[in-house]
């Protein structure tokens, strides 16, 4: 397997992006990209100015999966969006190490955060079909996953959950936000020491 940059010159690579993009998310959210032409336009919107856009290809140079990355707060944090691997080839490592090749990309570039948001549409977990009003952080510190969320998936990458959207796809379906850091911001205090810690 190798990553490389999707080139706009790449229609062949291109097509099998929005097919794994389509086919990825046809069983938990059907509704992101429920035809080629919303594929395909998101495929090619990755491929615009302050955008990062790769994909892991197999040995005959057939994608296996894709990543994109987008700039944002002046290129201090970019988000992650989106990640989808072929529905064939998961459990291979294939997205783990998109995450691990966009991770680096960024921080060549100086960001320090890199962030995404993770639907939960179709009651994968705890925070799903209730209402999180008022006191949506305590319902978010008791946070399940019954379903197999990818948030889980996130969390072995490094990602901790920094927040959630309520109802942001309907009610019920909440938007889970994930963050990781990336390196220290330059001039920012260092973390205290816990009690106890320092030499012997």
């Amino acid at each position: 397997m190798r990553i490389v940059d999707l080139l706009p010159d790449d229609h062949a690579s291109i097509q099998q992006a929005a097919r794994a993009l389509m086919e990825g998310f046809a069983q938990h959210a059907p509704e992101s990209w429920p035809d080629m032409g919303s594929a395909l336009a998101e495929v090619r919107e990755s491929l615009g100015p302050g955008r990062i856009s790769r994909v892991a290809l197999d040995q005959e140079g057939r994608v296996l999966g894709w990543i994109g990355g987008i700039q944002e707060y002046g290129g201090h944090a970019w988000e992650l969006h989106p990640l989808v691997v072929c529905p064939k080839h998961q459990g291979q490592g294939v997205g783990t190490a998109l995450v691990r090749d966009l991770e680096a990309r960024v921080r060549e570039r100086g960001a320090t955060t890199l962030y995404l948001f993770t639907d939960d549409e179709d009651g994968r977990t705890s925070l799903a079909d209730m209402d999180l009003y008022p006191d949506v952080l305590s319902h978010l510190q008791r946070i399940r996953n019954p379903g197999r969320h990818p948030y889980a998936f996130y969390q072995k990458m490094g990602f901790v959950i920094t927040g959630v959207l309520p109802d942001a796809n309907g009610p019920g379906k909440p938007d889970i936000l994930m963050a990781k850091r990336l390196a220290p911001p330059e001039g920012a205090p260092r973390q205290k020491p816990t009690a106890g810690a320092g030499r012997g």
